[in-house]
């Protein structure tokens, strides 16, 4: 007997009905390449899950108990610990100054500001999202593994929240989807100027936001840019099998367009 279909299948293929009706032209294509892609990574992240237990693989937050779904983006490479693989060795050294405060701007379903906490016990995290649903999750996150009464979870950030730098050494962890043009601003919120920060910039969605950003905080930070990388060697065994475009896909984090950090450590 054929299986019914899934509620996620029947979406994807409406979705690809809707853009099959529309003139056929590269950005169509891509647009049902994009939707395809993102079908078979939630299928992948789902076998990984099961596979893995719902655990992170490998990478900074090895072992962190990871069951909720994700805000944004593609869950498999946090299962995998590959994520922003680029940011691992500025993780590694933030934990490694035992911050006692970081402040995570745009925290998502909670996977740095749950997976710092894990790794920096002395530490309070200020995990703030502007979506609701983003700190429920969070919040399911922190008590999946032990940390909830070190998250502080609220709402987004305003120039006001950046006080908090002046009272202990702070970490700023920031991801709002080009909002950090508006919100970091040391003229507006100079106590920017205290904390050591990690922001991925939205080049694509707004040009000049990386050379703007970095001449707003060199008078103050030694600016360092990341770009993306990828780490095929943190792949379980069982991926051999797998086709290569399946590999690919358990380490793609669905973004459309780059999107480089910036590690500005206070002089």
């Amino acid at each position: 007997m054929t299986a019914l279909p899934t509620a996620l299948t029947r979406s994807v293929e409406d979705g690809l009905a809707r853009l099959q009706a529309e003139p056929p032209t590269p950005a169509r294509l891509e647009r049902q390449l994009r939707l395809l892609a993102k079908w078979r990574s939630i299928l992948l992240a789902n076998t990984l899950g099961a596979r893995g237990g719902g655990t992170v693989l490998s990478g900074p937050f090895a072992g962190m108990a990871y069951a909720v779904e994700v805000s944004e983006g593609g869950r498999a490479p946090r299962l995998l610990g590959a994520y922003e693989a680029s940011l691992h060795p500025v993780i590694e050294t933030v934990i490694s100054r035992g911050y006692p405060q970081i402040l995570d701007i745009g925290c998502a379903e909670g996977y740095y500001a749950v997976g710092l906490a894990l790794r920096m016990p002395g530490a309070t995290v200020h995990a703030r999202d502007s979506d609701p649903g983003a700190r429920a999750l969070c919040a399911a996150l922190a008590v999946a593994n032990g940390v909830a009464e070190r998250l502080q979870i609220g709402p987004e950030v305003s120039h006001a929240d950046f006080a908090l730098c002046t009272k202990a050494p702070t970490f700023i962890l920031c991801d709002i989807e080009g909002a950090e043009a508006a919100l970091l601003d040391p003229a507006k919120a100079p106590a920017l100027t205290q904390a050591d920060i990690l922001v991925e910039v939205h080049e694509g969605l707004r040009p000049g936001l990386i050379a703007s950003l970095e001449g707003r905080f060199a008078p103050s930070h030694h600016v360092t840019r990341i770009d993306r990388a990828l780490r095929p060697d943190l792949l379980p065994a069982w991926a051999e099998t797998l086709s290569d475009l399946d590999r690919l896909l358990l380490l793609w984090e669905w973004r459309a367009s780059p999107t480089p950090w910036l590690w500005m450590e206070r002089r």
